[in-house]
């Protein structure tokens, strides 16, 4: 099983790329046992959305969708 820092990393990877099969599995069987690096995922998906938006000059504070979960 992975540690809590492997899986930091391994979100980290998967908002640049797509990860394997093999790397998926016990991520998510890990995000399903540790609350901790499940609310580090979803604040990562927040971070990246929240640049994204303001790289695009979208600046409108109202529109605050939350990222939707794999």
């Amino acid at each position: 099983m992975l540690n809590c820092k492997k899986v930091t990393e391994m979100c980290s990877q998967e908002m640049e790329r797509d990860l394997l099969l093999q790397e998926q599995v016990p991520l998510r069987l890990h995000l399903m046992l540790c609350s901790d690096c499940s609310n580090f995922r979803k604040q990562l998906r927040v971070l990246r959305l929240a640049m994204q938006r303001y790289a695009s000059g979208d600046t409108d504070s109202t529109s605050s969708d939350p990222p939707s979960d794999r």
